[in-house]
């Protein structure tokens, strides 16, 4: 007897708990039904994936979106169309917006907008403050919340958190994996004269120094390993925190950005200027060895883009009054998949990295293999395409990469999420968003967790 699927991919390698395989996908209901060969299948969509290979859907971790309040910026709406478009099926969105996401009412306002506008998948952090911090463990097991977002240092106002006292309560209010920017505020103050002088973009990596990461993030593991608080170390830029996080496992976990990866210093800085500004800065080539390192011992756990535009006339200001941040979601699987076709790292590790990495940190439903039961989200690339990343593909309001003009070898071609094809061959197939919330298996609200 014939057997019906909404979608069934085939002809693709698809990288699986297995390794890669080739193999046929039917997807039923948003989910994953059936593996392998299936000649008894028939489907109401079929993609032809021959010569493609098949990823499980790919997560950024860390973005900035900027709404409410910064849409002259990014949008979610943009933002997420940004992410399809460059083979991403879900994201977590960063609470510095305006206002700030600190309560129930924040987080529902965001999760508001992403219903209407998100064309991925999306999930929301709380920021972690004083003004929040014995609330933190309600907050953070609200449905939609990726958890709490804490800001050592580079924030301003409730976010920035540069009192002990403060840390020590938020870590002891919640259980949840709690990501954090570390930077030592003080030193970043103290340092800020040495680039007010010179007004030089190549001094970002001396004013923002190691020590000014080292020092905070060795403050906030030993703070956590007191409280027995798990922790997530967000865009780790410098060989002397890999070496310190070395001995921090498992109850810390490690992500670093393609740009840390990608870019290096003073080349950067000399060709971009300020575009090539963002915090914790780009270093130079030791700390990028080193952090290639962490990857290929398995000290990182996940890569996130750290999406965090501006406009060009706003990154024009003179430095350092120039914002830091960059645009990221789109160029996240080009750029590392161009990696992986340079063999500095495998199609399996970068899989773990973007997809199965996120769902064991986070405790995401459904999400980061391609198997039985699963959801039927997949970033389908070709690894032997070579494109020409440009400012014009970029779908972010902001309208720029540090990218641009950058030739990659890899591309992702289509992306499909709970089995629907929102991108084809690079171009959106539908009109209307199609993002849901993702599920996370320590909210209090799990009644949809079963099929």
């Amino acid at each position: 007897m014939s057997k019906l699927a909404d979608l069934i991919i085939r002809g693709g390698h698809a990288v699986t708990p297995n390794g890669t395989e080739a193999i046929d996908i039917a997807c039923v209901n948003g989910r994953i039904v059936a593996l392998g060969q299936l000649p008894g299948w028939s489907a109401l969509q079929e993609l032809n994936a021959t010569g493609l290979h098949i990823l499980p859907g790919a997560i950024d971790s860390q973005v900035h979106f900027r709404e409410p309040g910064l849409t002259h910026k990014e949008t979610i709406a943009a933002g997420t169309r940004g992410a399809v478009l460059g083979g991403i099926t879900g994201i977590f969105e960063m609470p510095n917006t305006n206002p700030l996401t600190l309560n129930q009412q924040d987080l529902q306002a965001k999760q508001a907008i992403a219903a209407r506008d998100a064309w991925c998948n999306y999930a929301f952090y709380i920021g972690g403050s004083a003004a929040n911090a014995s609330q933190l463990a309600t907050l953070e097991r609200l449905p939609g919340c990726a958890g709490v977002k804490v800001f050592m240092g580079s924030s301003f106002g409730d976010l920035l958190t540069d009192d002990d006292t403060v840390l020590q309560t938020i870590l002891r209010n919640g259980s949840r994996r709690l990501a954090v920017h570390a930077e030592d505020e003080s030193r970043l103050r103290e340092r800020r004269g040495l680039v007010e002088k010179s007004g030089d973009v190549r001094q970002h990596p001396y004013w923002r120094d190691e020590q000014s990461a080292l020092i905070a993030t060795q403050k906030v593991v030993r703070m956590a390993l007191q409280e027995n608080r798990r922790l997530h170390v967000l865009h780790v830029s410098s060989a002397e925190e890999m070496e310190f996080l070395a001995g921090c496992k498992p109850l810390v976990s490690v992500e670093v950005t393609p740009n840390h990866l990608t870019l290096t210093a003073p080349d950067c800085y000399e060709r971009l200027g300020t575009l090539a500004q963002m915090n914790p800065p780009v270093r130079d080539a030791r700390h990028q060895q080193a952090l290639w390192q962490a990857i290929n011992n398995g000290l990182v756990d996940v890569i996130g883009s750290d999406h965090a535009p501006h406009t060009t006339a706003e990154k024009q200001q003179p430095y350092p009054q120039s914002p830091s941040g960059m645009t990221g979601v789109q160029t996240l699987l080009p750029v590392m998949l161009n990696h992986v076709n340079a063999g500095r790292l495998s199609l399996q590790r970068l899989t773990d990295l973007t997809s199965a990495g996120p769902a064991r940190l986070f405790g995401l439903a459904g999400k980061g293999r391609i198997a039985l039961g699963y959801d039927a989200d997949f970033s389908i690339v070709d690894l032997q395409a070579t494109r020409t990343i440009e400012n014009h593909w970029i779908a972010s309001v902001s309208g720029w990469t540090p990218y641009d003009g950058m030739s990659v070898t890899g591309w992702p071609v289509h992306t499909i999420i709970g089995g629907r094809a929102v991108v084809c061959d690079g171009a959106l197939t539908t009109a209307q968003p199609c993002g849901r919330p993702m599920r996370f298996f320590e909210s209090d609200n799990n009644e949809d967790l079963t099929p």
